[in-house]
């Protein structure tokens, strides 16, 4: 008699599928506060963290920040950073190994992916965090936008600020969706990007707000403070 075949398993979900295994937990020792450069395990571009006072006060939102094409840590890091300390947002923002990020690049979500989970286990281990959000700005915001669908068990909200894209692999949770684009923006322009981004993302049952602007390629001050109130309530 033939033996009846396995049954197939599909294989486990991991960095090639943009997910994430880093999760909160008690720090195991606490940071400084402050602006500060996170050692990057896999040898890269170290991350731009700050952390504002105290570290010993109530557990942080985390708000993870993607920079876009040809950009750096720092410029992730400036996204929010003008509105941190009044929020307590503990903000962490890595440095693509490319020009941009590997999803983008044509690699496929990997690299990138492995240096984010690295990053945000040493963070949780130095930080008290209750709450996790992902944010960016252009190609940013595409992979912020990837990444957070896919991780939406981790990710309570994703902040997009001139996306061109979501192209997550597989989903899990619903976080909610701030999205922003420039009515003349000549890099991605709104017609082909954020305005059918938006009803996409709709129609898949994600809570998305949307705010449109007569601007370029760019956050001006009205959106950022407009994006951090919606993340904050």
């Amino acid at each position: 008699m033939t033996e009846p075949a396995p049954p197939h398993r599909q294989p486990a979900e991991n960095a090639r599928h943009g997910r994430l295994a880093a999760r909160p937990a008690p720090p195991t020792a606490l940071a400084a506060a402050g602006l500060a450069s996170l050692t990057d395990p896999r040898g890269a571009a170290p991350a731009m963290v700050y952390a504002p006072e105290p570290v010993d006060g109530p557990p942080y939102r985390l708000v993870l920040l993607l920079h876009g094409a040809g950009g750096s840590a720092r410029q992730g890091l400036d996204l929010l950073l003008p509105v941190a300390d009044a929020h307590r947002l503990l903000l962490v923002a890595p440095q693509a190994v490319a020009s941009s990020w590997d999803l983008i690049g044509g690699e496929g979500f990997g690299t990138d992916v492995r240096r984010i989970d690295d990053l945000l286990a040493t963070t949780f281990a130095g930080y008290p965090v209750a709450r996790v959000a992902f944010g960016g700005f252009s190609d940013g915001a595409s992979y912020a936008l990837s990444l957070g669908l896919t991780n939406g068990d981790l990710v309570d909200a994703v902040l997009a600020f001139s996306p061109g894209f979501a192209a997550p692999l597989v989903t899990h949770g619903r976080p909610r969706v701030y999205v922003s684009h420039g009515t003349r923006d000549p890099v991605l322009p709104v017609d082909v990007c954020s305005r059918r981004l938006v009803p996409r993302l709709r129609s898949l049952g994600y809570d998305v707000t949307y705010d449109e602007f007569p601007g370029a390629h760019e956050i001006p001050a009205p959106i950022r403070t407009r994006a951090t109130t919606w993340l904050t309530t």
